[in-house]
């Protein structure tokens, strides 16, 4: 292909309103445009990568036995009506109506829809399991779209969807996929966790999410690539490494969710749903009486222990929250953070929220920052985490305006369900009790769900059993965000490419180290002189000699300066540029290896076979 015929609206800078490396390289690197907020277009380059990505997911499901199919993006509102989810989705359902008045909404996942298809065909457990997935633009209207297509209004996502006749089976299923979306992200050259996530609005029990993990700024061996006149990082002067510490500081950390993981075993999770080791403590304290003091203008935990000089590991923290309308008390220990995905989970709420002042003096007696577990009434639903049942002699609050009460036992002085409800810390043991807890930023690629009944119940979508009996049909669901791939592509392989010049100067730009499989193009053909014949001759020759041998070429045959093509060359990402300069009448090119920048000189007419060497192409 050649460039002067491509649209590649490449920026000569970085674009001052993009906030994360990714978004700032594909506006830059012309793969995509933004039409309006949370909007984009995806130019061709962007396009390429796009469709090899759904080309290696439609390799890895075939392998598993899911068929492609294609559902509406508008889809009538009387489907979502018998989920019960057009009232509960919430601000980001688009809804609109036609113009006999009719309620539509625009896609933001097709449960309903594909639900509502088996229902109407399948009427027996010997037409099952069913196995199909489609890959089609979503809709969700974001209150804030931001950082490029990590959080957008139109997205495209690839969605499937099974139907069994028992669990046993969905298991089945789900572990296939479990292994396809692994075998995609490794060959999509994704650095990523499997990790126990949130099923969230979609519904069902057991989920994995797949997060693509955020490089770390610090990390200067993954962002720099060195010329080949500068031996190693530690060439650098201190006043260069310095400014591109500064550079890399300068972006956002990409990345929704906060990945804990250990430090010694395979135990990832989102921190949403992130426990760690606990031990129910069998040693035995002699507890102390319960004594009311006065702590004026203590309203936190810092306060408490200031004032009374005790560690926060002392007290006891008390919350308020409203779960479908009834109060909830939940008791940290110290400054503990609620985990509120936890705590909706454990009461199987569809709403969960935290309680206004009004509502706690209700309940309490008192205002915030004098609340405690002491004296409520028996009828008041009180949930305290683990950690709790293993202090004794705290502090908590009396229920009166500025008054602690001290030498207060679980157990002796309030009851209360215990139950893992906080978030965990950095540095705590793990799970399996193997390795620390460590965190790190992810962005979401993917997510699989075991939705059970969830939709099939709802919906009246049964089959007949072995015995005649009408059950419901069990469903599981998959799901991956293509465009968010591209984006978490270009942060984990954005690159600064450190040069030196002749006269010993530094000098660094971004660009993109794309994957192979995902490169637009397998090579960047780039004519140095288009005005030099010979060049241009050879550089036909070898155009012609590449794409029978079924390499992808972007040939640059633009009238531009050389450093402006080497500069695009740079953004673009391909991972092999060939050059065609000063010794083509030699016979001679320039072969440059993106991911290491090394280069080497070739005679043409062994191009192929070092090339072949260079990416292992068959």
């Amino acid at each position: 292909m050649k460039q002067s015929k491509m649209f590649i609206p490449t920026l000569r800078e970085m674009p001052s309103d993009a906030q994360v490396i990714s978004h700032a390289l594909m506006l830059r690197a012309g793969y995509v445009r933004q039409v309006s907020a949370g909007i984009y277009a995806y130019l061709p380059l962007a396009q390429r990568t796009l469709e090899k990505i759904k080309m290696i997911m439609r390799e890895e499901f075939e392998k598993i036995g899911a068929v492609e199919m294609l559902a509406p993006a508008l889809l009538t509102a009387d489907l979502w009506r018998e989920s019960g989810r057009y009232e509960t989705y919430g601000d980001d359902l688009y809804k609109l109506k036609n113009r006999d008045g009719s309620a539509f909404i625009l896609g933001p996942t097709h449960e309903e829809t594909f639900t509502s298809l088996i229902r109407d065909a399948i009427t027996s457990y010997k037409q099952l399991p069913i196995n199909i997935y489609q890959i089609q633009s979503k809709y969700r209207d974001e209150k804030r779209p931001r950082n490029g297509l990590l959080r957008t209004r139109e997205f495209i996502m690839k969605d499937g969807y099974s139907f069994h006749q028992n669990y046993e089976d969905l298991d089945v299923t789900y572990e296939d996929y479990r292994k396809a979306y692994e075998n995609i992200f490794t060959r999509s050259g994704l650095d990523f966790r499997g990790i126990i996530g949130d099923g969230g609005a979609m519904g069902g029990k057991d989920s994995q999410e797949f997060m693509a993990v955020t490089p770390d700024r610090t990390d200067l061996n993954h962002w720099l690539i060195l010329d080949k006149s500068i031996t190693s990082i530690d060439d650098l002067p201190q006043d260069v490494l310095d400014e591109i510490k500064r550079e890399l500081a300068s972006w956002l950390v990409s990345g929704e969710d906060t990945i804990a993981y250990s430090t010694e075993s395979g135990y990832a999770a989102n921190l949403e749903m992130a426990t760690s080791a606990f031990e129910v403590t069998t040693k035995v304290q002699a507890q102390d009486e319960v004594i009311k003091v006065e702590t004026p203008n203590c309203k936190s935990i810092d306060d408490i222990t200031a004032f009374l000089q005790v560690d926060e590991e002392q007290t006891i923290k008390t919350l308020l929250f409203i779960a479908d309308d009834e109060p909830i008390v939940v008791l940290l220990v110290g400054n503990d953070q609620i985990n509120d995905v936890k705590l909706k989970n454990y009461l199987d709420a569809n709403f969960l929220r935290p309680a206004t002042a009004d509502e706690a003096f209700r309940v309490f007696g008192a205002d915030f920052g004098s609340l405690g577990p002491v004296g409520l009434a028996e009828d008041v639903h009180i949930i305290a985490d683990r950690k709790v049942q293993n202090v004794a002699n705290v502090v908590v609050g009396a229920n009166e305006n500025g008054y602690h009460l001290t030498g207060v036992n679980p157990g002796r002085d309030f009851r209360a369900e215990y139950v893992d409800v906080r978030e965990v810390k950095e540095g705590e043991l793990a799970p399996d009790g193997k390795g620390t807890l460590q965190f790190a930023r992810g962005i979401e690629i993917g997510h699989i769900f075991k939705l059970g009944t969830r939709y099939s119940e709802s919906m009246g979508a049964t089959i007949l059993d072995e015995n005649g009996r009408s059950v419901p049909i069990i469903m599981g669901c998959y799901g991956i965000g293509v465009s968010r791939i591209l984006s978490a592509v270009i942060e984990q392989h954005a690159r600064l490419f450190v040069t030196k010049t002749p006269k010993g100067a530094y000098r660094y730009s971004w660009g993109i180290n794309f994957p192979k499989e995902l490169a637009p193009f397998d090579i960047h053909l780039i004519t140095v002189n288009i005005k030099d014949e010979k060049a241009m001759k050879l550089t036909d020759k070898l155009e012609s000699e590449l794409l029978s041998k079924g390499y992808e070429v972007l040939t640059d045959d633009r009238n531009e300066r050389v450093g402006s093509k080497f500069s695009d060359s740079d953004l673009i990402g391909l991972p092999i540029r060939v050059i065609v300069g000063k010794k083509a009448s030699e016979g001679i090119v320039e072969v440059k290896i993106k991911a290491t920048g090394d280069t080497i000189e070739v005679n043409s007419e062994n191009l192929i076979e070092t090339l072949e060497i260079l990416t292992k192409k068959d």
